[in-house]
């Protein structure tokens, strides 16, 4: 699909496109070695877009189209996924009616490339993107154009400066605080992002009738949801079994707090407030029993006593984040495996137990060894169709051998 926009000439002139059309599969590094070979091309801009092309058809599928301007590679990198854009909007969509977007407004107060602005500015009767950087602005609005999102507004500005000239309530005000400070090295606390969105909380939520803030996946939700004000949501988002984001929903009278774990097309939703610490255990575990491993966003998001009731499952140690049933669980967040056999760390035992197996797949949660080491003890190559999960079970150190559910 071709983009009809008018574009810079001077960036794009024929030459540069149909040198990135010709060589956007190759190496870029190889590319780069090669760039006297071509001296009426501009190498610094092709090998960029060529470099974002690749990552965007990986990350991006919708945007690896002829006309859309890529930026710089770290740009790129920090950018959302089309997966977790699409989260975004769907969350957008369930809390804000067809009739309030038509007729309401939404900004972006932290743009950047404009990924996550294109699928939640879709439906609103007008949406502003706002960003510090001038070249991001003009990629935007480029962008904006190719991709077919109609009544955006780029403002090339600093989004708190906008946030402080709105007079009046919009229906949404989306945010992504940078996690990098003056050094450029990462930062994880909410304070210590730019723009410091729990001191702008009050202001945030007089000016739009719903806030959604993405922050670091490596943040504890719980100290976020205590530094911030009226969060009624909080969304884990996995992809691929990945954590990718984590997710503040505010809003005025916004309810008893819910909890998210999105991973892929799978949601586990719960109220934090039904966890009560307590959750069946057993130190029966044998073949014939399925073992359950809860998906990244389930195991950062804890609540594992709901999860243990809602499934009918029992914990496998306290802190293994494992668990058995008596046959398949269907619908459960995570995977699931048919145990085959349970082993001790004794030589004659595990000898029997391994039988020969020479490769495994090996996961270790709550046990004195790492993977590299457990691999080395049992002379074990990774892969194969086995799976080898070594924790403690009722204080001894256990070998759990699985195949994977269907």
């Amino acid at each position: 699909m071709a983009c009809s926009a008018n574009v810079d000439l001077e960036a794009l002139r024929m030459k540069n496109i149909a040198f990135i059309k010709q060589h956007r599969t190759d190496d870029v590094r190889t590319l780069a070695l090669q760039a006297s070979k071509y001296p009426e091309v501009d190498m610094p801009f092709v090998l960029e877009q060529i470099q974002g092309w690749q990552t965007a058809r990986r990350k991006l599928p919708g945007w690896a189209m002829e006309g859309v301007l890529f930026p710089p590679h770290l740009a790129m990198e920090q950018c959302s996924s089309e997966a977790t854009a699409r989260y975004k909007c769907g969350i957008v969509e369930r809390l804000i009616s067809a009739e309030e977007r038509q007729n309401g407004m939404m900004a972006d107060l932290t743009g950047g490339f404009g990924v996550d602005f294109s699928y939640m500015a879709r439906g609103f009767g007008k949406a502003v993107y706002v960003e510090r950087q001038e070249r991001l602005c003009a990629l935007a609005r480029h962008n904006f154009d190719c991709l077919g999102v109609k009544k955006a507004e780029v403002v090339h500005g600093d989004g708190i400066a906008y946030l402080h000239g709105l007079q009046e309530k919009v229906a949404l005000l989306y945010l992504d605080p940078a996690r990098r400070n003056v050094h450029g090295s990462k930062t994880y606390a909410i304070e210590d992002c730019s723009p410091d969105v729990a001191a702008l909380s009050d202001r945030l939520l007089e000016r739009a009738n719903l806030v959604l803030i993405k922050l670091s996946p490596m943040l504890d939700w719980h100290a976020a949801v205590e530094r911030m004000k009226h969060v009624c949501e909080v969304h884990i988002v996995s992809v691929g079994g990945e954590c990718k984001e984590l997710l503040l929903v505010m809003r005025q009278n916004g309810g008893e707090l819910r909890l998210f774990c999105g991973n892929d097309d799978a949601i586990f939703a719960c109220n934090p407030s039904e966890e009560s610490g307590r959750m069946p255990m057993t130190n029966d575990v044998k073949a014939g029993l399925w073992l359950y491993e809860p998906n990244a966003s389930v195991m950062k998001g804890g609540c594992f006593g709901v999860l243990a009731e809602r499934f009918k499952v029992k914990g496998v140690g306290r802190n293994s984040h494992l668990f058995v049933a008596d046959g398949p669980v269907k619908g459960f967040p995570g995977r699931g495996f048919e145990i085959v056999a349970v082993s001790s760390m004794n030589r004659k035992e595990l000898k029997e137990k391994l039988g020969g197996l020479e490769k495994a797949n090996v996961t270790v949660r709550n046990f004195p060894l790492n993977v590299a080491e457990l691999r080395k003890r049992l002379r074990l190559k990774e892969g194969g169709d086995r799976y080898l999960f070594a924790t403690t079970v009722g204080g001894n150190h256990t070998l759990i051998f699985c195949k994977k559910q269907g």
